[in-house]
């Protein structure tokens, strides 16, 4: 299999979508962020200095999606339709799950907007609660699903 982001020379570039047929792509991707029960009790009690952490991080997570092609040098700068961001309490952690779904009708795919989305808003949780702890541990960020484009489908089991 080749890998599409190397010319003929082996040189990198930019995969060139411009054939490809405009499709509705979503895809969601998730990960964690577990923290010492302080840090959890601050953040679900609303008591940061630095102010509301969770609605802050949905803030960066949805600026994250929309900022992937400056962050990630092969990604192409995409019109999002929908960027949505969910944060759930895991109290046995303690932490966090973060999940965000990006969408749109376009050429090209959306899962590298979700993966950076939910690592962006993770990123900010620690941030705002490392004074608290700062041995806190992002994981699991993951592809949940996507849909649309020539790939197809796919949901993690």
């Amino acid at each position: 299999m080749n890998l599409t982001h190397l010319d003929e020379k082996d040189r990198p570039k930019m995969v060139d979508v411009s054939d490809k047929e405009d499709t509705t792509r979503v895809a969601v991707a998730s990960g964690k962020i577990t923290m010492s029960q302080v840090a959890y009790d601050m953040i679900v009690g609303e008591k940061s200095k630095k102010g509301p952490v969770l609605q802050t991080a949905v803030i960066a997570a949805i600026l994250g999606t929309k900022k992937t092609s400056d962050l990630i040098p092969m990604c192409h700068p995409l019109m999002l339709t929908g960027v949505n961001v969910d944060v759930d309490e895991v109290p046995e952690l303690p932490g966090f799950k973060l999940s965000v779904t990006a969408k749109l009708k376009g050429q090209t795919g959306v899962e590298m907007e979700a993966l950076t989305g939910v690592s962006i808003g993770l990123l900010t949780i620690y941030d705002m609660a490392k004074a608290i702890d700062k041995s806190m541990v992002l994981s699991d960020i993951q592809l949940e699903s996507k849909c649309g484009g020539k790939s197809g489908e796919f949901k993690r089991s």
